[in-house]
């Protein structure tokens, strides 16, 4: 896991350029720096490196091919590269070092940018082809690593982190839209951000640029299908396990020292006893615990160490040490969002543990139906029935049950997503920001979903809505921003691609149940998963936010509009909403203090 970034100006010191803009992600790649430049060509390629895979010089980067016309800079971690370096061994390519690395740079040689169809794991990859004289850019089919990008007539850049931009050019050009994004969706969905012009590259797609004319292209070499391949229970309980105990397996190489992160849940109790079952016996898991009862999930955390014979460790987490440590909070988010805590402070802590890899459980509600939006069919399809003029005056209540009606008077797939997870209602943002309504719906309803999901199976609609909206905006990237700001690589095997593929091949009739949430899951591990971990009523991994932050907003915020903090100390605003504004008011005034 580590830190990238590049550039293409024939005008500009481009060393220097790369140099701040990777320096600037330094928390992402502490253990060792490189730097890459043709000054021919205008080209500098930049690495930071958190050691997890070979921890020798061996797996130094900007990594250079024997040939000195491949070179490389890569974050992220690809499981099966062992297998593949057998296979590249077979056909003649030559090794220095035990580094992933090295096996995506003779995959490139062998395959060229075929080979990204070939790399299972996490990735976002930059190779300089100075034979083809072309920069290739790439990402994971899952969208686990970001990997951000600018382009026009003479320049191109990239990094892993938004910031980095504004160290190319401090008075880089706000994007006026992300404030209506934030109040409305949390979160600035892909491909937008803080920045104008500045887009996250589409998962599991590449980029090419020609060196010289600065033209380029974006090529897609994965998508989600969905079908019904599998419509026997038996069998896909049968696929589920064997992938998903193969995915664990591969997400636990590593050659530093790797954990589990334990919240009591399904997911990551699953995680926990699938490793021990597969034969990684030295386990070492953490969990975050609270003085309050009603949020601790201690209780089942502690099932599952016990289980297993881990090396657990628990961290109790408190209002004091949740407000002390709000300034570095605010210093880690890349880019504004109303998530992100809950990572900032297991990461926090599996540093403390001295670890430097996590598995989570992120995902499995996405894939196996885990969300209260997959058991809203018939409410959905009722309320659907109403005319839109009655949906929309829902926009005037301050309860959430009421407000979030006016969404669905869109009648499309982000009115309906929007139902399930949306914050301010298009009036309120509109009122908030002193804007036309009509502006923010034009905004918030331009992210790309594909024309023909509403005719899908609900199941599959709101799998790939959670997907492809809600974890790929907001969870993969808060993750990612607050894991590497404590130079923690967070490693999801729900998202392993083999098993993603397999879930997506499974019959909607018997991969989800109306009644219980991710009961495939739960039957495909019946005989290893303990009741009291699944017959439950879902909590998830929530702190006492609400209670946390009254009375404590005026202590970092610039500017609070005393209405609606009013509304939120008298219980008529929620903490999501409420931080929502907050982050919009403020997201600038936190990032510079």
């Amino acid at each position: 896991m580590c830190r990238i970034a590049g550039l293409i100006n024939k005008t500009a010191d481009i060393r220097a350029s790369a140099i701040r803009m990777r320096d600037s992600m330094a928390h992402g790649g502490p253990d060792d720096a490189g730097i890459y430049c043709d000054p021919s060509v205008g080209f500098a390629l930049a690495h930071r490196r958190l050691s997890i895979i070979d921890l020798t010089n061996g797996g130094h980067q900007p990594m250079i091919n024997d040939g000195g016309n491949v070179i490389i800079a890569y974050n992220g971690e690809v499981y099966n590269y062992r297998e593949l370096k057998q296979i590249l061994t077979q056909k003649g390519k030559k090794f220095h070092s035990s580094s992933d690395t090295e096996v995506i740079l003779k995959a490139y040689e062998q395959w060229g940018a075929d080979c990204f169809t070939m790399l299972k794991g996490m990735f976002a990859i930059a190779i300089y082809d100075k034979e083809k004289q072309q920069l290739i850019l790439a990402r994971d089919p899952n969208g686990i690593k970001p990997l951000y990008y600018y382009a026009d007539s003479n320049t191109v850049c990239f990094a892993s982190e938004v910031k980095a931009f504004k160290k190319l050019k401090p008075d880089w050009q706000e994007f006026e839209n992300w404030k209506a994004y934030i109040l409305v969706y949390g979160y600035l969905p892909e491909p937008y951000t803080t920045l104008t012009g500045v887009y996250m590259l589409p998962k599991g797609s590449y980029m090419c640029v020609d060196v010289h004319t600065i033209s380029y292209s974006i090529t897609n070499y994965n998508t989600d299908v969905y079908a019904s391949n599998i419509t026997d229970e038996q069998t896909a309980i049968e696929e589920v396990r064997n992938k998903l105990n193969i995915a664990v397996d591969r997400h636990l190489i590593s050659d530093a020292p790797i954990g589990l992160f334990l919240s009591g849940g399904i997911d990551s109790s699953l995680l926990t006893l699938i490793a021990k079952q597969t034969g990684h016996t030295d386990l070492h898991t953490l969990s975050i615990v609270f003085d309050d009862k009603h949020f601790s999930e201690q209780t089942y955390q502690d099932i599952i160490a016990e289980k297993t014979k881990s090396n657990h460790r628990r961290f109790n987490l408190d209002a004091q040490i949740f407000t002390n440590e709000l300034p570095d909070i605010f210093r880690a988010m890349d880019q504004p969002t109303t998530d992100g805590i809950n990572t900032y402070f297991i990461c926090k802590y599996a540093k403390t543990y001295g670890l430097k890899a996590v598995l989570s459980g992120l995902g499995a509600d996405e894939l196996f139906g885990g969300y209260a939006s997959f058991g809203r069919e018939k409410m959905i399809n009722k309320l659907k029935k109403i005319p839109a003029i009655a949906l929309r005056a829902g926009n005037l209540s301050i309860k959430d049950k009421y407000r979030k009606l006016s969404f669905l008077s869109a009648k499309n797939q982000v009115g309906e997503y929007l139902f399930h997870r949306g914050y301010f209602s298009t009036k309120e943002a509109a009122r908030i920001l002193g804007a036309y309504e009509k502006n923010i719906i034009e905004t918030i309803e331009s992210i790309n979903i594909p024309a023909d999901i509403g005719g899908w199976d609900y199941g599959n609609k709101v799998s790939y809505l959670e997907k492809n909206i809600y974890m790929q905006s907001q969870l993969l990237k808060d993750t990612d921003m607050m894991s590497m700001w404590h130079s923690i690589e967070v490693r999801v095997p729900f998202l392993d691609t083999d098993l993603v593929s397999l879930v997506n091949s499974i019959a909607p009739a018997i991969k989800f149940s109306e009644n219980t949430p991710k009961h495939l899951l739960v039957k495909a591990y019946a005989d290893l998963l303990p009741r009291e971990i699944w017959d439950r009523k879902k909590q998830g991994f929530v702190f006492p936010f609400q209670h946390w932050m009254k009375g404590n907003e005026n202590m970092y915020f610039k500017v609070v509009d005393k209405k609606m903090t009013q509304s939120y100390n008298a219980g008529n605003l929620s903490w999501s909403r409420y931080w929502a504004y907050l982050i919009t008011a403020n997201y600038q005034y936190l990032q510079a203090s």
